[in-house]
């Protein structure tokens, strides 16, 4: 028992490692079968690859060819069209050039009688030069003068002459039509200007609000400036607070609102509850204040005038007309004396003074919107006039009183008239000194370029010019015409209220002495 275990325990050392062996000989035959069988496959990989790599070759190279071959085509396409163009032009060049030797055959046939025709005029020119001349020397024969003596003595007489008849009609008919209407003019003028007693005010582009004490320019002013930026906000207008004693000035272009913030200032400093909601609250009123007071000035002045039935909003830019100036001249101030003054020679000319006294309040009426409109006053003014159905003869008035149009009534040409004196009246308008000094130089200037004026002199504050002229140079006659050409003169290069009179003056002086 014991030998048939040992026998079977020595078989089972002995058969385990043969087993072993047997099975790794086993595996390595199968992985070496199955090693050939995938490098038999790889290879049958590669070749379909490298048949299919072929093919795609051959199928490149053969659309490279076809794409060449287009190219090829297209390119001969395009080389046959551009040869087909040449040609054409080709033609053309040749057909112009054809053209330009056919017109320069023309041209030169043509020069060449041109230049017969030339020679034959310079034959005719000279025969006729030489008749000329012996006729010139026949002439002088027979006068006794050169024909440059009988030249000057033919035109001096004739300039003499219409000279000496021009400056007679000239005196003659300014004299009959001055005879004539100055007079009346005159008498109408004066009557209205004398019967038209009016106020002007002045007004600049500042306003003075007076303080009860310096110490109230700290309290406007306002902590870091709040109050003071409040009401410049509010109405628009610069306060200027400086060294100027117990007073603070109010800046800015709009009269309206420096007239609000007037009245607001005023009423904080009497108030003397100064921060911004206060501030806001008294602009607010001072506007309602400014409103009320417009609409009144504006219905003083028609009744003032007399002049009833105008639409309220004109009365109301009438009433606006109080705080806007031209000139330094208050416009409805002005307004309303043109109104007096048209009604005043109205009535001596015989026409309807109501019609005539509403064309003179209304003329300006565009001056109210100007700033705040595009266009002149008069354009505004006639926009303004048919928007409220005023009738045609005030329409024409008001955009004929600067002469921009014709005046198509008697009352258009009243309400110039009026305009201009109440404008040119001394002291109705301001000027700065700058500009009157420079006007009186211009017209010294003017007078001084004609000939024969030896100096002149600008007097009566530029309404009248003084010229003394040469004695020898300038006649009693040639004088008439200076004036005039010096008045005409003055019209088209100055610009100047009513008018400007031209005195002409010719004297001649002999000195002697008795010892």
């Amino acid at each position: 028992m014991l030998g048939y275990f040992i026998a079977v325990i020595i078989a089972l050392v002995i058969s385990i490692p043969a087993t072993y062996f047997i099975a790794i000989e086993y595996r390595k035959k199968t992985v070496e079968a199955k090693i050939g069988s995938a490098e038999e496959k790889a290879r049958e990989i590669i070749d379909e690859a490298l048949k299919v790599a072929e093919n795609k070759k051959r199928e490149a190279l053969l659309e490279a060819k076809e794409e060449n071959l287009r190219a090829r085509n297209e390119v001969e396409r395009e080389t046959k069209e551009r040869r087909a163009e040449v040609s054409k032009y080709e033609r053309r060049v040749l057909q112009k050039e054809e053209n330009l030797d056919k017109k320069a055959e023309a041209m030169e046939k043509r020069e060449a009688g041109f230049a017969a025709k030339e020679e034959a005029l310079r034959k005719q020119k000279q025969e006729v030069d030489l008749l000329s001349e012996k006729r010139v020397q026949e002439l002088e024969r027979i006068s006794g003068l050169t024909s440059e003596q009988a030249k000057e003595y033919l035109l001096k007489t004739v300039e003499d002459e219409v000279r000496h008849e021009t400056a007679v009609l000239v005196k003659e008919l300014g004299a009959k039509a001055k005879e004539e209407a100055d007079k009346k003019a005159k008498e109408y003028v004066t009557t209205a200007i004398q019967k038209c007693a009016a106020d002007h005010v002045a007004e600049t582009t500042v306003s003075v609000v007076q303080l009860p004490n310096d110490e109230m320019k700290g309290r406007i002013i306002g902590r870091e400036g709040r109050n003071i930026r409040t009401l410049e906000t509010m109405t628009g207008v610069e306060l200027i607070i400086d060294d100027t004693p117990e007073a603070v000035v109010l800046s800015g272009f709009d009269p309206i609102r420096r007239e609000v913030a007037r009245i607001a200032l005023e009423k904080l400093i009497v108030d003397g509850r100064i921060h911004p909601a206060r501030i806001e609250e008294m602009v607010e009123k001072a506007q309602r204040e400014v409103e009320v007071m417009i609409r009144e000035e504006g219905e003083a002045a028609t009744l003032e005038v007399g002049v009833h039935g105008i639409h309220p909003e004109l009365v109301r830019l009438l009433g606006k007309m109080k705080f806007r100036t031209s000139y330094g001249q208050n416009a409805l101030k002005h307004s309303i004396e043109v109104a007096h003054l048209s009604g005043l020679l109205a009535g001596e000319i015989g026409v309807d003074i109501r019609m005539a006294k509403r064309a003179g309040l209304l003329h300006d009426i565009g001056k109210s919107v100007d700033q705040e409109m595009e266009g002149s006053h008069i354009q505004i003014g006639v926009e303004l006039c048919r928007k409220y159905k005023e009738s045609g003869i005030i329409i024409n008035a008001v955009e004929a009183h600067h002469g921009d149009v014709e005046p198509q009534s008697l009352i258009a040409c009243i309400v110039q008239a009026a305009d201009t004196i109440s404008a040119a009246r001394p002291g109705a308008r301001r000027e700065t000194l700058e500009t009157y000094t420079n006007r009186l130089k211009q017209l010294e200037d003017i007078t001084n370029a004609f000939k024969g004026v030896e100096k002149s002199f600008a007097i009566q504050a530029g309404r009248e010019i003084r010229v003394m002229v040469v004695p020898e140079q300038v006649t009693d006659a040639d004088m008439v015409l200076l004036a005039r050409d010096v008045s005409k003169q003055i019209e088209a290069e100055l610009e100047y209220p009513g008018q400007i009179k031209v005195n002409v003056i010719r004297e001649s002086r002999v000195v002697d002495y008795a010892k």
